[in-house]
C-alpha cells in the first residue's frame, strides 16, 4: 500500500511538473528545429494546406516528396517549390581556413512528386516503395489529404460515405505503416495528422466528415501512446486541429452573423505558420485559433443540452446547411447539363 502511495506522490509531482514546462512555453519560446536535408512526404499537396506545407518546408531546405491524385495541380506545386529552391540557391560566403572567404556550395533543389491515390491502400504501399527506392528512408510524414462530400445523411451514396472515412481516417493507417517501421528502426522520425476541430467537436450535416476526423485523431493519439509506451523518445507526433478555413472547401459554411465578425474563417496561410511552429517544436497538439481549446474543454464537462443551446445561439448547430444547399444546387446543374 504504501508503495502504491509513494507511486501516485511521483505521479502528482510529474502532473505538476508538466503544467510548470508547459506555461513556460509561452514565457520562452522553444527553439525550432532544423528539417534541412530531411525526407518530407506531404500527402493531398496539390493545392490547401499540403501546398502551404510544401511551400513552408521548402523555405526550411527540407526534401520534398509531394503525393496528390491529380498530377497536375502536384506538379504546380512542385513547381513553386522549385522556385523556392531557386531563390535559396545563391552561394553563401563563410570564413575560409585562411581567414579569407569560401563559398558554400548551392543548395540543390530537391523535390519528388507522385500520383498517388491514398484512397486506394495498393496505390499507398506501391508509392511508399517507390519513394524508398527514389528518395530514400521518410524522415516526416504530413498526413493532410481530406475530402468532403457534401450530403446530408440520408441523400448522401453509400460510395461517398466511404470515400470520406477512406481518405480522412484509413488512408493515415496505411501511409504510418508504410514509413514508420523504419522510423522505429531509427527512433527517428516526425508523424503529423492535420485533422479538424470537427474532430474535436462536431455540427450537424457532416456526419461522414465529422467521423472521419474523429477517427483521425483516435488513431493519431492512439499512436501517440503506443509509442511512449514503446519509449520510443525519437518519434513524435503533432496533431493539427483548425477551424474552419478559407480555402473554400466549406464555401457557404456561416455561423451566426453577429458572431461571424469574432470568429471569420481562418486564412490557410496563418493556420500552416502555427502549425509548422508546433511541428519544428514538437508540440503534441495545435489548435487555431486558441479559442478551440477552450471549446473542446466545455464539450467535455457540459451537459449536452447545454452544449445544444449554445451552439444555437452562436448558429453553429446549422453553420453547415447554407454549404449543402450550395453543394446540392450545383450538383443539380451539374446533372441538368449533362442531361441536355
Amino acid at each position: 500500500m504504501m508503495i502504491i502511495l509513494a507511486e501516485f506522490f511521483v505521479v502528482i509531482l510529474k502532473v505538476l511538473w508538466a503544467f510548470v514546462a508547459a506555461g513556460a512555453k509561452w514565457v520562452v519560446k522553444p527553439k525550432e528545429k532544423s528539417v534541412a536535408g530531411q525526407v518530407c512526404v506531404i500527402t493531398g499537396a496539390g493545392s490547401g494546406l499540403g501546398r502551404l506545407f510544401a511551400k513552408e518546408f521548402a523555405r526550411r531546405r527540407a526534401i520534398l516528396v509531394l503525393w496528390d491524385i491529380n498530377s497536375q495541380s502536384n506538379e504546380e506545386t512542385a513547381e513553386m517549390v522549385r522556385q523556392i529552391y531557386h531563390e535559396l540557391d545563391s552561394p553563401v560566403p563563410k570564413d575560409g581556413p585562411v581567414g579569407g572567404v569560401e563559398e558554400v556550395p548551392p543548395f540543390q533543389p530537391q523535390v519528388y512528386t507522385y500520383v498517388c491515390d491514398v484512397g486506394k491502400r495498393e496505390s499507398v504501399y506501391s508509392t511508399a516503395e517507390k519513394v524508398r527506392r527514389d528518395v530514400g528512408e521518410v524522415d516526416i510524414l504530413i498526413n493532410n489529404a481530406g475530402v468532403v462530400s457534401g450530403h446530408h445523411l440520408l441523400e448522401c451514396p453509400d460510395e461517398l460515405i466511404e470515400r470520406t472515412m477512406v481518405v480522412n481516417c484509413h488512408a493515415h493507417f496505411w501511409t504510418t505503416k508504410a514509413f514508420l517501421p523504419k522510423m522505429l528502426e531509427l527512433n527517428h522520425g516526425h508523424i503529423v495528422t492535420v485533422a479538424s476541430s470537427l474532430g474535436l467537436f462536431s455540427t450537424a450535416g457532416v456526419e461522414d466528415y465529422c467521423a472521419s476526423k474523429f477517427g483521425a485523431i483516435g488513431f493519431h493519439e492512439s499512436l501517440s501512446h503506443e509509442l511512449k509506451a514503446s519509449e520510443k523518445d525519437g518519434i513524435n507526433m503533432t496533431l493539427v486541429c483548425p477551424y474552419l478555413m478559407d480555402t473554400g472547401m466549406f464555401k457557404g459554411c456561416r455561423i451566426r452573423k453577429e458572431i461571424e465578425p469574432f470568429l471569420p474563417p481562418l486564412k490557410p496561410e496563418f493556420c500552416v505558420k502555427q502549425s509548422m511552429r508546433a511541428i519544428l517544436t514538437d508540440q503534441p497538439m495545435v489548435c487555431t485559433p486558441r479559442i478551440i481549446y477552450m471549446v473542446n474543454f466545455m464539450k467535455s464537462i457540459l451537459p449536452f443540452e447545454a452544449i445544444v443551446c449554445m451552439y444555437r445561439f452562436l448558429g453553429a448547430d446549422k453553420c453547415m446547411y447554407p454549404f449543402l444547399a450550395q453543394r446540392k444546387e450545383a450538383m443539380n446543374n451539374n446533372e441538368a447539363k449533362n442531361g441536355i
